[in-house]
Order: C-alpha cells, then structure tokens, then sequence
C-alpha cells in the first residue's frame, strides 16, 4: 500500500507503525471491469480509495440513461458523500470503468479510525476541501462554457482520461451523446 502511503505523506506526516493500524481499518478490493461497488437504491456504507484503476459515479436520469458525475482514478477517493454520511440509500451507482484496486472503509470504521488516529482527521478535510473546491469549479464550468469549450477545457486539464476513458463515458460526464462528442472531436482535428 505504497501508494496509499505516499497519498496521505502529501498532507500529513505518519509513522511505519501508525501506517499499518491506519490500514487495518480499510478492506481491500479488487474490482473487475463494469463490476458494481454501489447500486442505486442501496445504503451508502462505504468510501473507496482507488489504489490502481478507474471508478465511476453515475445515475440514471428520467430517460433511462446514465449520466456519469465522477471519475476517480489512482490516488483519488469516490463515494456518495451525501448518503455514507447520513448512512442512506444512495441515488446513485459507483462501477469499475477498468479493472481496479481500492480500499474501502465503512463509516463505523471509519469512526473508529479517526477516533484513534486524530491525525486523520485533517486528512480527511483536507481531501474534502479540495473535493468540494474541484465541484465548484465543475459547477461554473457547467454555467460558463459552451460544450465545445468544456471538452476542450476537460481534454486540457485532464488529457488521461481522454486516452484511457472510453468515450462514450467522457460525453456521459460532460453531458453529451456519444454522436455529439464525436462531432466536436473532428472539428477540432480540422
């Protein structure tokens, strides 16, 4: 769990020792592709930290389609924060874009780690704030720039996942059909 390590190393100094008590809190999974980590309709128990892989989170919108809201590739975190912390059903499904790796910590576990290790405690924020602050970000995003614009703007920022999403997910998170992503992609190449 070197990677997980070198993550929390980026906000907060912890010991060898303290390392593997933090670790035992946290289950480690290993996803196949398309395999579900959480469906809609089921009680959000769990936060997942993508060791290796790519996780989405998406719903399903009045037209049966699925609408992508979140990618989480290695080192990121991904759940329905709204429903782990009130312990609720999720609207939401959160599935393996690739196979992965993650750890996974329900929210009693995850109590109890932050009871023992307070150092957590401001890793935790600290991951959330920057969460929060990404959000925004999106939010003006959706608000300010025309589609062509925010293919561009998310192929600038994020040029991986254009080369390891499939596109048809990179529409479903922008908002588009696949024919339409498809259509700014080769005017682009112009």
């Amino acid at each position: 769990m070197e990677a997980f390590r070198a993550h929390l190393e980026k906000f907060i100094h912890i010991s060898e020792e303290e390392l593997g008590s933090v670790l035992s809190y946290f289950r480690v999974l290993e996803v196949k592709k398309k395999e579900n980590l959480l469906c809609e309709g089921e009680v959000c128990r769990s936060v997942f930290f993508v060791v290796k892989g790519c996780l989405r989170k998406f719903f399903i919108n009045e037209k049966g389609i699925e609408q992508t809201t979140e990618f989480a590739i290695e080192n990121w975190w991904i759940t329905d924060t709204f429903a782990y912390e009130r312990q609720s059903k999720t609207d939401f499904g959160i599935q393996a874009v690739e196979r992965s790796v993650v750890l996974a910590i329900d929210f009693q576990d995850r109590e109890k780690l932050l009871e023992k290790h307070p150092v957590m405690e401001r890793y935790f924020r600290m991951v959330y704030q920057r969460s929060s602050a990404a959000a925004e970000r999106r939010i003006r995003y959706l608000y300010e720039l025309s589609k062509e614009e925010s293919y561009i703007q998310f192929s600038t920022l994020y040029p991986w996942f254009i080369q390891r999403i499939p596109q048809y997910l990179v529409a479903s998170f922008l908002g588009f059909t696949p024919e339409y992503l498809s259509e700014i992609r080769a005017k682009l190449r112009l």
